[in-house]
């Protein structure tokens, strides 16, 4: 991401988040915050997010979206029900979980780029959105701040377990970035864990999905936030090998677990996004 500018793929996100809320039933993400938060400013935006049933890929791209953050929240849930009072959201973006966090007692750590978290907080404030008190702000420079001392210095407890949410963020960071992050997660005490998702690289992936792959890292390269990293399922549990669990969904998993039963076209195609889990 370029220095001094909010990233253009959180906003994205934001607004296939918002989009869900809109034009998606059941919802697979029920978030009352994500189309308050965008306001007047994106609301033009938010009407031009593809949307059409003949944009299949588009469709799985919003799929994609809210998948991952239910998946989050559904781990989170089990965490906080084990005795987690802690939850780091790391390039938390517009994510909106603390402003509707139902547990009190729920510490939340937002971690982003001191550009895109300033913009937050300036749409927060815009949209009279309150910040509550069980949320601290970290901002951090993944690539060249220490996320541990920052972490720190917000309040954040080393010594208690914590929970993780690595969303959207895995794919644009350099290997040694991501395995300084994996080895602060694998510090903390037994019960912490954390949820991410990933791609495969593009050498494994059928032709249609190499094109599609090609499409969206031409469009991130553009505004600044390019690709770098790619992993297969073997190659990530090996980052993970001194975990105690892990969990590792492809489409055909998060479909059948998120998408059943639906009437319209939202699930994920192809390949290329998974999820995953891992607990210490």
């Amino acid at each position: 991401m370029q220095e001094a500018i909010p990233s253009r793929t959180a906003l994205r996100v934001a607004l296939r988040r918002a989009a869900h809320q809109i034009i998606d039933s059941p919802r697979v993400l029920d978030d009352p915050i994500a189309v308050p938060i965008l306001g007047r400013e994106y609301a033009e935006d938010l009407r031009r997010t593809p949307r059409r049933d003949d944009r299949p890929f588009s469709i799985s791209l919003r799929a994609h979206m809210v998948v991952r953050s239910r998946y989050a929240e559904d781990n989170l849930r089990s965490a906080v029900e084990s005795g987690v009072q802690q939850y780091v959201l790391l390039g938390a973006g517009l994510d909106t979980f603390a402003y509707r966090n139902p547990w009190p007692a729920l510490r939340v750590f937002e971690v982003d780029h001191p550009a895109t978290q300033q913009w937050k907080r300036d749409l927060l404030h815009k949209n009279s959105i309150a910040i509550p008190q069980n949320l601290a702000y970290v901002s951090v420079d993944f690539e060249q701040q220490s996320l541990a001392a920052r972490l720190s210095q917000a309040g954040f407890n080393t010594n208690a377990p914590a929970f993780f949410a690595w969303l959207g963020v895995v794919p644009y960071l350099t290997l040694s970035a991501f395995q300084s992050t994996v080895g602060l997660i694998a510090s903390q005490p037994a019960g912490s864990g954390v949820v991410l998702d990933y791609g495969l690289p593009r050498e494994a992936l059928p032709p249609l999905e190499q094109w599609a792959h090609d499409s969206l890292a031409s469009r991130v390269k553009k505004v600044g936030e390019p690709f770098q990293l790619f992993f297969t399922p073997q190659t990530i549990a090996a980052q993970f090998a001194n975990f105690s669990r892990i969990e590792d969904l492809g489409s055909s998993q998060i479909n059948a677990r998120y998408f059943s039963g639906r009437k319209d076209q939202l699930k994920l195609l192809g390949a290329a996004a998974r999820l995953f889990a891992a607990w210490r």
